[in-house]
């Protein structure tokens, strides 16, 4: 019988995923349909950056199971609606108890969708941004085992990228921050060799129309 490879996790649906995609139903469910699909839709890739920065210190279970709430708190994450926030919006989200209650990461997301109005003027899109930092395939790992993944904490583009985005005065944007906004928005493909969705993701890439 042939071993498992480390790092991959055969859940009882006799499934082959990641092994940080097993388990919950919530990270299965993530796991599955969501993580390293390609993305092209402007909303989307905002919110995932903004989530990102919110889950700085904490685990992104905590974040998904507060997603619903997060929409409800921020407009759907929607760029112009966000961008028009003041500061009577900020003490309510202070007093949401449904999302992460940090002044900061809040003021952020309003202060980088203003940011965002502005970028996608220059690019047509954030998306066509975002984009245009997508790692070269000969930058990738020969074969992607647990091990390299756990290696993966930035690349040379995720760091340019937060630079880039820092320099235009967003904030909550780390290389680390941005290298898990690539990996979720499919910028890459970070499943493991052995996880069943890796192939359906890379073929999602392969069809993907870049903006």
């Amino acid at each position: 019988m042939e071993a498992t490879p480390e790092g991959i996790s055969l859940d009882p649906d006799g499934v082959a995923r990641c092994w940080w995609g097993a388990g919950d139903e919530l990270y299965r469910s993530y796991h599955d349909g969501e993580w390293g699909r390609p993305v092209s839709d402007d909303r989307r890739l905002f919110e995932k950056l903004c989530l990102e920065g919110f889950m700085a210190g904490l685990s992104w279970l905590t974040i998904l199971r507060k997603r619903e709430n997060f929409r409800s708190a921020f407009a759907s994450f929607e760029i112009d609606a966000v961008a028009a926030f003041g500061t009577d919006h900020v003490e309510r989200l202070m007093a949401d108890a449904g999302i992460v209650r940090h002044r900061g990461k809040i003021e952020a997301v309003i202060n980088n969708a203003r940011r965002c109005t502005a970028l996608s003027d220059e690019f047509g899109s954030l998306a066509a941004y975002a984009w245009g930092y997508e790692p070269d395939s000969s930058s990738r790992p020969p074969v992607l085992d647990r091990e390299a993944l756990e290696a993966l904490g930035t690349s040379p583009e995720s760091v340019a990228m937060s630079n880039d985005l820092r320099r235009r005065g967003w904030s909550f944007v780390g290389p680390t921050t941005v290298y898990s906004f690539m990996e979720a928005m499919g910028l890459v493909n970070n499943h493991l060799v052995g996880c069943a969705i890796r192939e359906p993701v890379e073929e999602e890439r392969r069809a993907f129309r870049r903006p």
